[in-house]
């Protein structure tokens, strides 16, 4: 609320306002004003957090404002007419009770009065009134709109200001669907004001969000665009904002904005700050603009068309970061807050287009300063900026150098969330030159680390042990140190992961079962180490049982005395590397028997630890020793797959949060750097996890598919995306849902496409799932449905937006309401448009929207269908197209396929019972078309004649083509 001074004359007011004021215990602002690091506050009319004295100060202030909302309510019922002054007085009072927290049910109506008010107080009183207190669903919204229409039709910058204020903060559909074409005319127009046009940009921009399908931006792009060489400081700030989120959504049709904004931004950055007046911050010019052009090129790939312009764009950030080197101009905050604003947006520029390996060394270097400065939030910044540049095949040797002061980081920094950026980095910026290194130091951080993110600590050691692993003895004896530093958070899946790998090489399970059982000697071991001994030893044990010191007993002896301190799945397992050591050392068959027969197993309280003991004690008593060789062999290799290592740090950490988007770069420097080695076998996870460039393996098939071109990619198994769709087989194009409403409709090794349809009459709703199959996100991730000239007048569709953006892995859902017009030929398109890693790709689909969708059943009897059938006989009310089967003539196929088409299938109609007939009408919003089909099957020459009467001739023609097709 505006501050009440003395001189409006609102004494009232300003009275009721004391009045409750005194009937609580004040404690003043939320910053105690002698509290020196904040301003002090200037005296308000508006509520302070206060206290209430017990019981009667409440009471009290209830009866008071009952007692003035009375007044106001006889006052606004009474026989006088109220004048502008008395209204806005009463409105204002009811908006300081409305925020003590009290409801209000009246008043509305004198507030909407206030906007045809020609005095500015009063329509600011009105205006406020509505955005606070007035529902978006409210009865006066059509009155408000009026009001509103008017102000902003007054040429008045001031009442527009007002209006555009209100429409900004209310945001509702209907605000939008009655100002959303208004709006961008008056931000286009060369005689609006400034401020006007500043207000008008910021307002659409609050439309676009809240109502994006009813903001068109096809009819005043170019003028939107321009207005980024406006004069106005606040103008171009103002419209940059717009401008931004626009092109997230549509690129292609703001692309013109990189140029402009990279010479709007060429012109601050070179200009001195004094050149800016009231746009210099602490001698920073303009810092807010700056870091929004920034952004907006952010949307767009390097400007490769125009030399000139990319030219001048690498100055602008050499510059930059020039100036980032100057001495500071203040010792104030202010100044280096403004200053390295900018920087980091510039930093996060050079990142993303990632194509000047010098300033990407630059960019490296200048973060490398902040890396021990004074400043957290600097340090924060500049390790996460560093975990980005760490990917870039031009920067990450530039970002090893700084390697001993991310670890002293580790050792030394205060703050947690900086230690956790000092991880991530150490884990971006390793390769085989340096892994044993990270390794050793992330293992010595986890036994002082925060127990928030020893897990994440285990996964990302567990990952680069086995991804850098040269000699398969270290990353054994990194697993298991993981186990026995931190085992409570050891996972399973790291410890499958290690039994996987030790089964797959030869050259490690004597080393690994030797190691274990070393290991298993410690007094105390986690339970984990139990498992994964259990395991290899049950597997490799005979390959160090040669050594006295670790006999067959002993190494049974060593297993079993860690039964008993071992939850049931453990044991479960432990009991099974028993079995395994019978058929490796059947000289101690019966110690192992005396223990699978003793009490302790036969009367077990839990069933499967009893049923274990007795099928393995059965199995080994009857079965002969080349039986129990057969049954109990060693597990053969696993076959190499998705890690689920990997996979559970990227749904702990998310996408793109850890520095993993281009391991594959990193992987062929590695292997260049080590002489061209062959590399250590990695699982496919690691090296399909990077973001591939456009001509990639996507998901790793490297072997040549044997499918058709047109045929969608398989699913493997280790896939992060979860289908949603019972049938995987249906056709990737829109003739395969002609009898089918759900499916997947495209999928190619980027993106899947699924599809849910229902429809009613005239009315349908599509459910369109995206997948993410990669394990990097989408970006400015943008579906637009396409109609052609023709179909538009004969098809409604409306759209609901997605999300800008889609996670690795993820789906996210589009609904599209439907309504048919007329009946209709052409099908819309589906046009997609994403960004991911740095390419933009385009995908093209028709969408399964068919005039059969909008059949109803229609149930007839004999006589009906033939009555019908001739007074449809006329030539152009039929259409009868004779065609070869594509597949095998099956009577349960065609039934099912016509009732999927829509229309009723009519049995024992037609006289001879091969043949099928239906009947149904085609539900439009101008009319409904009545339509019988006639499918007569030929099996001995696997031929059909298909006869369809409708009374219009294009509907047959339509419908029977499209029937046609399925069979």
């Amino acid at each position: 609320m505006p501050a009440v001074s003395k001189g409006d004359g609102m004494r009232g007011l300003a009275v009721f306002i004391s009045d409750i004021r005194n009937l609580g215990v004040g404690v003043g602002p939320f910053f105690a004003e002698s509290d020196s690091r904040y301003p002090k506050l200037p005296p308000t009319p508006t509520p302070r957090l206060r206290l209430h004295s017990p019981g009667k100060s409440k009471e009290a202030e209830i009866k008071r404002i009952n007692k003035e909302l009375a007044n106001i309510r006889s006052k606004f019922k009474g026989d006088k007419a109220l004048d502008g002054y008395s209204k806005k007085k009463y409105v204002c009072k009811l908006l300081f009770i409305f925020l003590l927290g009290h409801d209000i049910d009246f008043g509305h109506m004198e507030a909407v009065n206030l906007l045809s008010s020609n005095k500015y107080t009063e329509k600011q009183i009105g205006y406020l009134f509505i955005s606070v207190l007035v529902n978006s669903n409210s009865e006066l919204i059509r009155l408000i709109n009026n009001a509103i229409k008017n102000d902003l039709s007054s040429r008045n910058p001031t009442f527009m200001g007002l209006a555009l204020h209100c429409i900004a903060n209310v945001g509702s559909r209907e605000m939008a669907e009655a100002f959303a074409g208004e709006i961008p005319r008056i931000l286009v127009a060369g005689d609006t004001m400034d401020s006007v046009k500043q207000s008008a940009a910021l307002c659409l921009l609050r439309l676009y969000r809240t109502s994006p399908d009813l903001v068109l931006t096809n009819e005043w792009t170019s003028r939107v665009v321009h207005l980024l060489n406006d004069q106005h400081l606040g103008v171009v700030t103002a419209a940059t904002s717009l401008i931004t989120t626009l092109a997230q959504k549509n690129p292609e049709e703001f692309k013109t904005s990189v140029s402009l904004a990279v010479s709007r931004l060429s012109r601050i950055v070179t200009s001195a700050s004094t050149d800016l007046q009231d746009y210099t911050y602490y001698f920073v010019p303009a810092p807010w603009l700056s870091v929004k052009l920034l952004r907006l090129l952010q949307c767009y790939p390097p400007p490769a068309e125009d030399p000139a312009v990319r030219g001048r764009l690498t100055e602008c950030l050499e510059t930059i970061l020039n100036k980032a080197q100057e001495p500071p101009k203040s010792k104030k905050v202010q100044h280096s807050n403004a200053k390295n604003a900018v920087l980091f947006e510039a930093i996060s520029l050079i990142i993303y287009h990632d194509s000047e390996p010098n300033l990407l060394v630059r960019a490296c270097n200048q973060l490398g300063q902040f890396l021990q400065h004074r400043e957290t939030n600097l340090r924060y910044l500049a390790l996460e900026s560093m975990c980005t540049l760490a990917s870039s095949e031009f920067s990450h040797e530039a970002v090893k150098t700084h390697i001993e002061t991310v670890i002293n980081a580790l050792k030394t920094e205060r703050d947690v969330s900086v230690r956790q950026r000092a991880v991530d980095l150490l884990y971006a910026m390793c390769d085989r030159s340096n892994a044993q290194q990270i390794v050793a130091e992330m293992l010595n951080y986890l036994e002082t680390a925060d127990y928030s993110i020893r897990e994440e600590i285990v996964l990302k050691v567990a990952i680069l042990a086995e991804k850098y692993a040269v000699d398969y003895t270290w990353y054994v004896d990194t697993i298991l140190n993981l186990i026995r530093i931190a085992g409570d958070y050891v996972s399973e899946e790291v410890w499958y992961r290690v039994i996987q790998i030790v089964i797959n090489r030869d050259d490690v399970q004597g080393y690994a079962a030797k190691t274990v059982f070393e290991a298993l000697q410690a007094p105390a071991c986690h339970e984990n180490l139990v498992k994964v001994g259990g395991y290899i030893l049950g597997e490799f044990g005979n390959l160090i049982a040669g050594d006295p010191r670790s006999s067959p007993l002993i190494q049974f002896n060593l297993l079993h005395s860690k039964f008993h301190l071992c939850s049931v799945p453990t044991r479960a397992l432990l009991l099974s590397a028993y079995i395994k050591f019978i058929n490796l050392f059947p000289e101690i068959k019966p110690t192992i028997q005396d223990v699978l027969r003793s009490d302790s197993q036969l009367r077990n309280a839990d069933v499967e630890l009893q049923q274990r003991a007795v099928e393995y004690l059965r199995l080994s008593s009857i079965a002969s020793n080349d039986i129990l060789a057969t049954v109990l062999e060693e597990m053969p290799p696993f076959p190499e797959r998705e890690s689920s290592i990997l996979a559970k740090l990227k749904k702990k950490k998310g996408p793109n949060t850890v520095a993993d988007l281009e391991d594959t770069k990193k992987e062929k420097n590695s292997s260049d750097v080590n002489g061209g080695t062959e590399p250590a076998p990695v699982s496919t996870a690691v090296r399909h996890c990077s973001t591939p460039s456009p001509s990639a393996d996507l998901l790793g098939l490297g072997a040549p598919s044997t499918s058709s071109p047109g045929a969608p990619a398989a699913a493997t198994s280790g896939s992060l995306l979860v289908d949603v769709f019972a049938d995987t087989s249906l056709p990737a194009d829109a003739t395969g849902f002609i009898c089918k409403n759900n499916g997947v409709l495209f999928e190619n090794q980027l993106l899947q496409i699924g599809l849910k349809s229902e429809f009613r009459q005239n009315l349908g709703r599509v459910f369109i799932f995206y997948g993410n199959k990669l394990s990097s996100q989408f970006q400015n991730f943008t579906p637009t449905l396409v109609c052609s000239d023709e179909l538009c007048p004969y098809l409604n569709l409306q759209s609901k937006p997605v999300e800008s953006t889609v996670d690795g892995g993820a789906q996210v859902q589009q609904v599209i309401n439907i309504e048919c017009l007329q009946e209709f030929v052409d099908v819309p398109v589906l046009s997609i448009q994403l960004r991911y890693g740095g390419a933009l790709q385009n995908f093209s689909v028709k969408l399964p929207i068919t005039l059969n969708k909008f059949f109803q059943p229609t149930e007839m009897e004999a006589q009906d269908f033939f009555q019908r059938w001739k007074q449809l006989s006329s030539p152009n009310q039929e259409v009868q197209n004779i065609f070869k089967a594509k597949n095998p003539i099956d009577p349960e196929i065609v039934k099912a396929k016509l009732i999927g088409f829509g229309p009723a299938l009519l049995e024992n109609v037609d006289p001879n019972p091969s043949n099928f007939v239906a009947a149904g009408i085609i539900q439009t919003k101008s009319r409904q078309v009545g339509c019988l089909l006639r499918l007569e099957p030929n099996m001995q020459a696997q031929m059909y004649r298909l006869t369809i009467r409708t009374s219009k001739e294009e509907v047959s023609q339509r419908l029977c083509d499209l029937l046609s097709e399925q069979f």
